[in-house]
């Protein structure tokens, strides 16, 4: 245990975020640099080393959580890097994308402000980097087996980095233009910093990985064809089916979903752009959807210089804090939550449905027609006499994502089945009813977390490896039925 009595002498520091009026002024990570290792020592030690560690079971991918706060409390960051890559291939995204289930999970939380496991996380592997300890782990030696991994995201590439170092030929096929996913063109700069996906993916080049980008499997290459080059395939695809808002106007011009309009920001960040193509600026925008996607398109349009941002979600605001009968440790709960995006500006109005939009004469989105709705026999019904009109000259849709694509011919080709929720359908070992090929991440788990994805590639790596070999020692951290601590 790193201090017996760390928990008693110190209480919850998180990092430091730049002022508002800074950030605003660029897309850099809103922390500020260096700010957590001065304080993440006591940090670490107020870690309980608990006999049943719940953070371990609130995290999907079984983090050693308290083995590697011993080691940073004590300023052992090789120790605590090694324990930290031991079930997580790549912590930095995790520790600035995930929203810490582990957290919800921490025995500590029961009373106290729990431990920020999240910000030990990230000052371990930043750390890391820093001292040049995160070394690329080639094989001994090759299988001859080859093994294609379709899609890019967290899931796409653990699978490709666990079946590299098992001694596997491996390409990674992504259809954009750049590796990494929704990582990539999904996540804004001011989240994550693209350079930390890049030093990665140099990593994985010298293990061995290949990749290739631009070639959408379905339409640029059929299924069919990939399966015969390659011994095992791994789908990767994500749920990038968006889910849409049928409401008269929606054809107007100036609406978009979250995944048109966030990437073209992040292009920018790319040089692929001087100004993005949709812009915010100037303009009223009004957000429809109020988790992270949401969040993440209210902290873009404030950077492009937005008249106003308003975000609509149509379930009521959450609660501040835990309700210990409806959300009981050590399950996540869904809590009101206030994220960078959200400290500069901008209004939420929670409890509205969108009814329909009003555009001008040339056919572009000016007006969004609303009403306050509310709980009537357990289904959410419009409350009479509360319509109203906000200005909308900008509306992004970020209302999450029903499965997988189906229009790119990827599913049929391949001849999958699909489950009840429209996933791809797989078995224990995560193989579909196609032999040998498996399925990682959203496109079979449905819409999760990165922690999620990166478990799910790390247990179909397994079971694609024992596929391929007849036995594996990779480590599968979760089964396609397990499901986070929910109530």
């Amino acid at each position: 245990m790193a201090d017996p009595k760390g928990f008693l002498n110190h209480g919850r520091e998180v990092a430091k975020s730049r002022p508002v009026d800074v950030r605003l002024k660029d897309w850099n990570e809103v922390y500020v640099p260096g700010s957590l290792l001065p304080i993440i020592s006591k940090q670490a030690s107020r870690c309980m080393d608990c006999g049943i560690p719940f953070c371990h079971n609130g995290c999907p991918l079984g983090n050693l959580i308290p083995e590697w706060n011993d080691y940073a409390y004590r300023e052992d960051w090789s120790a605590a890097s090694e324990r930290l890559h031991a079930t997580n291939n790549f912590p930095e995204f995790t520790g600035r994308l995930c929203p810490a289930p582990c957290e919800s999970a921490c025995v500590l939380g029961i009373n106290q402000p729990a431990v920020t496991i999240k910000n030990v996380e990230v000052s371990i592997i930043d750390k890391a980097w820093d001292a040049g300890t995160v070394a690329p782990q080639a094989p001994e030696r090759l299988s001859g087996k080859t093994v294609a991994v379709i899609g890019s995201g967290p899931a796409g590439l653990a699978a490709a980095q666990q079946l590299t170092r098992a001694g596997h030929t491996v390409a990674v096929y992504e259809r954009a233009d750049r590796i990494g996913g929704l990582l990539r063109y999904g996540i804004p700069e001011f989240k994550m910093e693209k350079r930390h996906i890049n030093r990665r993916i140099e990593q994985m080049r010298a293990e061995g990985t290949r990749f290739r980008t631009g070639i959408e499997i379905g339409r640029d290459l059929k299924a069919t064809d990939l399966k015969k080059r390659y011994d095992a395939i791994v789908i990767a695809a994500g749920a990038t089916t968006a889910r849409d808002l049928p409401v008269p106007g929606r054809e107007l011009k100036g609406i978009y979903q979250a995944m048109e309009y966030l990437p073209l920001a992040n292009k920018v960040q790319e040089g692929d752009f001087v100004t993005p193509p949709i812009s915010a600026e100037d303009k009223h925008v009004v957000v429809i959807g109020g988790g992270d996607t949401g969040a993440d398109c209210v902290g873009t349009a404030h950077r492009q210089g937005a008249a106003s941002v308003t975000q609509l979600e149509i379930m009521p605001r959450p609660n501040d804090e835990r309700n210990a009968v409806s959300q009981p440790w050590p399950t996540f709960p869904m809590l009101y939550k206030v994220t960078s995006a959200h400290e500069e500006g901008g209004e939420r109005v929670y409890s509205v449905s969108t009814t329909h939009f009003e555009g001008d004469e040339d056919g572009n989105v000016q007006w969004l027609h609303l009403t306050e709705v509310e709980f009537v026999e357990g289904k959410l019904t419009p409350k009479p006499g509360t319509e109203r009109k906000i200005p909308a000259q900008l509306v992004t849709l970020a209302m999450g994502f029903t499965g997988t694509d189906r229009e790119n011919g990827l599913v049929d080709q391949f001849g999958l089945d699909l489950d009840e929720r429209g996933n791809i359908a797989r078995d224990a070992d995560f193989q579909t009813n196609v032999p040998g090929v498996f399925v990682a991440g959203d496109a079979g788990r449905g819409q999760s977390l990165i922690v999620w994805a990166i478990a799910e590639g790390r247990s179909a790596a397994r079971g694609c490896d024992r596929f391929l070999t007849g036995a594996s020692e990779l480590p599968a951290p979760i089964r396609p039925t397990d499901r986070s601590l929910m109530v």
